[in-house]
């Protein structure tokens, strides 16, 4: 018999249709009843018959009409909310935010799948995990350390040893001894009481990361946990089942307590959860309609569950990632800026990065050349200014190898860090089931990722930083020589004026939130952990920063777009041309004044997709393959005070 999940106020209810044929309002009245007569006082509703309320699906919102007929509208075991007449929006009911999550919106069930084994996953894997875009399963060799690590737990408990978080309590309580008869509560309790955290959930993607990472850890066998627990959380993560986490109260001590005892919580039917099917409703619910049971903790499970540093590595895997890739578009646009403003690629010359061989730099050097080489690529906008009486550029130009280099060099360093993280036991006490002992160390504690993730921001930052200063480089006209804020009709319109004061912003922003986290430490557990990594918020902070930066490099592009349209009929080299091709495809030129925000949002998506590095990437690495360099290879483009001898020469060599 079909049944529906309705959400009244602050419960939810089971509702068996034994005809589907019946209309929505019938599902609301029936549900209605149901909830009249659980109160004492019915809930202050007189007649149901008289009450008026709207029904909505629980994903996406969406209004149902009173008339349609079930079998039209919902499908067994859909999830819908009921909203009374003159009732606010029920408490408990935690509507997906717009735009937070791809998932909501459209979700398809993964077809591939990925083989986690505890030691292979990389900040990619997981990043795509987060995305949905494969399920999970465990390899044969997983499989057996996991049953040998729970093996050795049984014995212990069986043979009554103390050890701790096993039989004994946790933190302050280690020397607290509890009865075989309690084990089981002192794991349940121990989630419970460790579910203290606050602010909004983490983002399905962003909760999917996190059980996918703790399922990748548990596999590898050192944590005791069963194979039947661990069974239960794949098949959870495979249905996108997914606890509600709040962002904040983790200080990265024991790992991150708090939010890993949240993603423990719904597994246990406890607490909310999230589904595409669903939306957010009670767990034990949510598991229900996906045909799933609530896990029961075995001794040692619960603390299984909930040390280690998943969150801050979870974030952490997608931060790095999608550093790399404002990176990579970074040195792209930049390029872009440097031609509207008729710089010289001089500086970019192999032989000078040789002379100062840090591997960022001599990348971005190259990315440069293959980019603006007027030898491989003509620029006719290049060839415009090729006898000017500039001698170098600003900085903010002839710089980026050193400092875009940089930041390409700290994303590499903290790539290592997180993927070692992903692929490390954090748990506490350790199972080794080869030597017959559980062992307490401390690789919970988070200061590994945690100072890589303050390091990654302070680095990316600066993308930023040097990318709103040729902003004003463009808007400028007394630096560009184009037109005051890149729009005709001055003064009745003020083009990219307002564009630069938001890069201004977020730049500024940036600065307070590259302060490091991980310089502070807060005793906690009665002075235990009397040392801690505040992780967590490294984590989450690094994330903004970068969000900033790929916003900031957006409102760049756009500008820098604007400028060719002055430069105009000038073309610049192929790759940058398919760019600004690329950016026009989502926003028009900027003719006179209009709404900007939607604009800077397309380019932003256009960055997010990394569509920019796509468009370019297959020019790049043609050039780097085919081009054999000399030894004055870059062109200069500009600042030749004598002809050369040859036109062809010109563009090469002086």
């Amino acid at each position: 018999m079909p049944r529906f999940t309705v959400h009244i106020r602050d419960e939810w209810l089971a509702v068996p249709c034994r005809d589907t044929s019946s209309t929505v309002s019938w599902l609301g009245q029936e549900a209605l009843k149901r909830y009249v007569k659980n109160k004492p006082d019915n809930g202050g509703i007189g007649s149901v018959k008289e009450t008026r309320f709207i029904v909505r699906r629980c994903q996406g919102l969406g209004l149902l009409d009173a008339d349609d007929t079930i079998e039209d509208v919902l499908e067994d075991n859909d999830f819908v909310e009921l909203a009374i007449e003159g009732d606010t929006m029920s408490p408990d009911f935690i509507p997906c935010e717009p735009g937070v999550s791809n998932l909501t919106a459209a979700y398809k069930e993964p077809e591939k799948y990925i083989s986690l084994d505890g030691n292979s996953l990389t900040s990619t894997d997981l990043v795509d995990l987060g995305r949905g875009l494969y399920k999970i399963k465990l390899t044969s060799e997983a499989e057996r350390k996991v049953v040998q690590s729970r093996e050795l737990l049984d014995t212990i408990v069986k043979e009554n040893k103390v050890v701790y978080g096993i039989t004994t309590g946790f933190g302050k309580f280690a020397r607290t001894v509890i009865p075989v008869s309690k084990l089981k509560e002192l794991q349940e309790n121990l989630v419970r009481s460790h579910s203290a955290g606050l602010g909004n959930p983490l983002s399905p993607e962003r909760t999917r990361m996190l059980l996918a990472l703790r399922i990748n850890v548990l596999a590898k066998g050192h944590s005791g946990v069963s194979l039947e627990t661990l069974h239960a959380m794949i098949q959870a993560f495979n249905a996108s089942c997914l606890s509600f986490v709040p962002e904040k109260g983790t200080v990265g001590a024991s790992g991150d307590l708090a939010p890993l005892s949240h993603l423990a919580l719904g597994l246990m039917g406890e607490g909310k959860m999230w589904s595409p099917k669903s939306g957010w409703a009670d767990a034990k619910y949510v598991l229900e309609a996906h045909g799933l049971k609530p896990i029961s903790l075995k001794p040692k499970e619960g603390l299984a569950l909930i040390n280690g540093t998943q969150m801050i590595t979870s974030l952490g895997a997608e931060a790095v990632e999608r550093a790399q890739a404002i990176a990579n578009q970074a040195d792209i646009i930049a390029a872009l800026t440097l031609e509207v403003l008729k710089g010289t690629t001089k500086a970019f010359d192999s032989d000078i990065h040789s002379l100062r061989p840090h591997p960022g730099q001599i990348e971005v050097a190259q990315r440069f050349r293959s980019l603006l080489d007027s030898d491989h690529h003509p620029s006719q906008i290049a060839e415009s200014h090729r006898f000017c009486d500039r001698v170098q550029d600003a900085y903010t130009m002839r710089c980026c190898p050193q400092v875009h280099g940089i930041a390409n060099d700290t994303i590499k360093f903290v790539q290592n860090i997180i993927n070692t993280e992903i692929n490390s036991a954090t748990d506490n006490p350790m199972v080794f089931a080869e030597r017959g002992e559980t062992i307490s160390g401390g690789n919970f504690h988070g200061e590994y990722p945690s100072k890589a993730l303050d390091f990654l921001a302070i680095a990316v930052h600066e993308l930023a930083s040097i990318s709103e200063r040729r902003i004003e480089r463009l808007c400028n006209p007394s630096l560009s020589e184009l037109p005051a804020f890149l729009v005709n009709e001055g003064g009745l319109n003020s083009g990219f004026m307002i564009a630069h004061c938001t890069a201004a912003s977020l730049v500024s922003e940036n600065k307070v939130l590259c302060h490091p986290s991980s310089v502070d430490s807060l005793s906690t557990s009665a002075a235990t952990e009397d040392h801690v990594s505040m992780g967590g918020w490294a984590a989450r902070k690094a994330l903004r920063v970068i969000e900033h930066v790929e916003q900031v490099l957006a409102i760049e592009l756009l500008v820098a777009c604007q400028g060719i349209e002055f430069l105009r009929p000038l073309r610049t080299t192929t790759p940058l041309e398919k760019v600004y091709e690329l950016v026009r495809s989502v926003v028009k030129p900027w003719i006179k004044d209009r709404f900007m925000s939607p604009d800077i949002e397309a380019v932003h998506r256009l960055i997010l997709d990394q569509k920019v590095w796509t468009v370019a990437k297959p020019y790049i690495d043609k050039y780097q393959t085919e081009y054999i360099p000399e030894s004055r290879p870059v062109s200069p483009t500009a600042f030749s005070l004598e002809p050369p001898s040859s036109p062809r020469k010109r563009l090469r060599h002086e």
